[in-house]
């Protein structure tokens, strides 16, 4: 089985060398590209004020986060979340140089480039010269919009998760029986430790309703049974 998490993060500008912080981070775990129902989300404290713009966009205030923890309280139970998987994200380099930059200053392994796929990378590859943010992605594959008012980790790991799963194929993905859930219960099935069946398998019918049959087929087909053409 494929585990993969969906991650999404909020920050407090575009640049983390420039002194701009993550603010909260959001993960949904999924399996062959289905949501498991595990999650992990925190808020985080920047440490630093909150600018208006990025304010208007996440709805998070420097009052509000003011107190919730520091990244370095909340990065080994991140870490272990996440554990060995692939991340997907949305323009993954912009989450990845926020995460690696914020594992990195609290001495944490860094997520390399190589375990991320970008979704955003994908579907320019599917819809070249068309708008591919996430909210024109969820538009054309008709998710609904319903749930977010502004951005936030959580809610758009789980928009991002099932645009990721449409992008891999869609809802006929979700049902292939070629998946692991189906091979596990073909394996279950070879191993459930019955022995071969007879063959032929013993008669149902009696002697008595064999031959009312036989009457049966040469009073009413004659020569028309193939198969008794065939000595069957």
């Amino acid at each position: 089985m494929a585990r993969e998490i969906i991650l999404d993060t909020e920050t407090t500008g575009f640049d983390p060398l420039k002194g701009d912080r993550l603010v909260e981070i959001g993960c949904i775990e999924v399996v062959d590209f289905i949501p498991t129902g595990r999650s992990f989300h925190e808020y985080v404290d920047p440490e630093r004020d909150m600018p208006a713009e990025a304010e208007k966009v996440h709805g998070l205030s420097g009052a509000f986060l003011k107190g919730k923890p520091k990244f370095a309280e909340i990065a080994d139970r991140f870490a272990e979340f996440v554990g060995d998987a692939v991340i997907v994200a949305h323009n993954a380099a912009f989450d990845r140089n926020f995460v690696n930059y914020e594992m990195g200053r609290c001495g944490r392994a860094l997520m390399h480039e190589e375990r991320w796929v970008d979704t955003l990378a994908l579907a320019k590859k599917r819809f070249p010269g068309m708008y591919n943010s996430l909210d024109a992605l969820c538009k054309r594959f008709k998710i609904s919009l319903e749930s977010r008012d502004k951005h936030g980790a959580l809610i758009d790991a789980h928009l991002l998760a099932e645009v990721y799963l449409e992008l891999q194929g869609g809802k006929e993905r979700a049902l292939d029986l070629t998946h692991s859930t189906a091979a596990l219960a073909v394996s279950a099935a070879m191993a459930g430790g019955y022995g071969e069946r007879p063959r032929p398998l013993a008669p149902r019918s009696t002697d008595a309703e064999r031959a009312a049959h036989a009457e049966f087929v040469a009073a009413t087909l004659k020569d028309k049974a193939v198969w008794l053409k065939v000595g069957l």
